[in-house]
């Protein structure tokens, strides 16, 4: 029989991680009946199915007010608190009245008990789980100790309650080896490692059609070859070492193609990375403009928007050259794409990634010739660039595909009712 199962987060809207997984979630549960229902701060989920409390949203003006005040300092005032309280308040009533309106049987905590970006949620939500019991799953995708903004903090003590929480009806989900190691190490919580995953039993449909005049729109011609950065402009992206594949390969065909914008971070590495290619004379498009949640067309010059999934089709190589990531979906994306990766050896790959086996070009902090020449004989040699790319995706099939979340989110449901998916 199925069960209702309540969603909470800060933000279920666009292409970051924790929508796109707790949609996948989403997805896999409803195969088996399972209804879904959705509270958060931010939402696109249709209204007869979500509850929107703005406070709940880590932009929100007041949870702003109350982030600038108690990070980067050791101590808050006594106004801090009692308001970090009052919204507390506020929102568990609100999770109160969501549990009823749904006829919520467990909750699914996505990073909001992980990350202290809407401290009250935390708090409100852990308060709420205690007091009702009900069996909750948390879903942890970074925690706060990953970020160094949230290392000299004046609420530790909230932090130490409600991120995560230590609780008997709670089991734990993280993404990767080393955040169940770390979690274990720091609060003594055990967790299971659930990787984040996409339908490699189902090839992408792709819309050929759609798509026809995207090179065409931006800027590339019939002869170019996009080299496709698919992550957003931040610096541990690492898109300086793209540029130099592009500069390296030295031939002018070769274009590089940003497909999100900077923002979260500010402004200053995308322009330092635009004179960095203009010194190199490397051509670099950042094409966010013509990319969005969703299909369309842009109000000012008429033009059509693509979703991300259909613009990796068209790229002739995929680069991934970043310094840290929880997981990497921009890896698995390429690899279900059946595009020819380029990837730095980051913590998380080396460790939960590299080992199941897959074809790569991959550096190690930096770029040599060596890693240059691996990706022009993939460019130039159409045979190997398929062995590659069928490779990788027959592992990924064993090992990142719905199958491997079926059979996890099974294993929890099953410790809370008996049941399997």
């Amino acid at each position: 029989m199925g069960k209702n199962i309540g969603f909470v987060s800060t933000r279920f809207k666009g292409t970051d991680g924790v929508s796109l997984e707790s949609a996948k979630w989403a997805q896999m549960l409803w195969d088996y009946r399972h209804i879904s229902y959705w509270f958060a701060g931010c939402l696109d989920r249709h209204p007869d199915i979500s509850m929107l409390s703005r406070r709940a949203f880590f932009d929100h003006e007041e949870i702003k007010w109350i982030n600038e005040r108690c990070f980067g300092t050791s101590t808050r005032t006594s106004e801090i608190t009692g308001k970090i309280h009052t919204i507390r308040n506020y929102l568990k009533n609100r999770l109160y009245k969501f549990i009823k309106k749904f006829n919520i049987e467990i909750l699914i905590a996505e990073n909001c008990l992980t990350i202290p970006m809407n401290i009250p949620l935390g708090l409100a939500l852990t308060e709420l789980i205690a007091e009702t019991g009900i069996p909750t799953i948390a879903h942890h995708h970074d925690f706060y100790w990953e970020r160094t903004r949230f290392a000299v903090n004046a609420v530790q003590d909230y932090l130490c309650m409600a991120f995560p929480p230590d609780l008997p009806n709670i089991q734990h989900v993280v993404i990767n080896t080393p955040a169940r190691e770390e979690l274990a190490w720091r609060t003594g919580i055990s967790a299971i490692v659930i990787p984040n995953v996409l339908d490699f039993e189902h090839p992408p449909e792709i819309d050929w059609e759609y798509t026809k005049t995207l090179r065409e729109d931006i800027g590339l011609g019939p002869e170019d070859k996009m080299i496709l950065q698919p992550t957003r402009v931040v610096q541990r992206k690492g898109i300086e070492h793209s540029i130099e594949l592009v500069k390296g390969l030295g031939d002018p065909r070769y274009k590089l193609v940003i497909t999100h914008e900077a923002g979260d971070e500010g402004y200053t590495y995308k322009e330092w990375l635009t004179d960095y290619a203009a010194a190199r004379g490397v051509d670099i498009r950042f094409i966010s403009h013509f990319v969005g949640d969703k299909r369309g067309r842009n109000r000012k010059n008429g033009k059509k928007r693509y979703t991300l999934w259909d613009i990796y089709p068209h790229a002739d190589f995929v680069t991934y050259p970043s310094l840290y990531e929880g997981f990497g979906n921009a890896f698995i994306e390429a690899v279900y794409f059946k595009k020819p990766i380029l990837i730095n050896r980051y913590s998380i790959f080396v460790r939960d990634i590299e080992p199941q086996g897959f074809d790569v070009v991959a550096m190690d902090g930096i770029l040599t010739q060596q890693e240059v020449e691996q990706v022009r004989e993939i460019l130039e040699n159409p045979e190997r660039c398929e062995r590659m790319v069928n490779h990788n995706y027959e592992i990924a099939t064993k090992h990142y595909s719905y199958s491997v979340l079926r059979k996890r989110l099974g294993f929890l449901l099953s410790n809370f009712f008996g049941i399997e998916l």
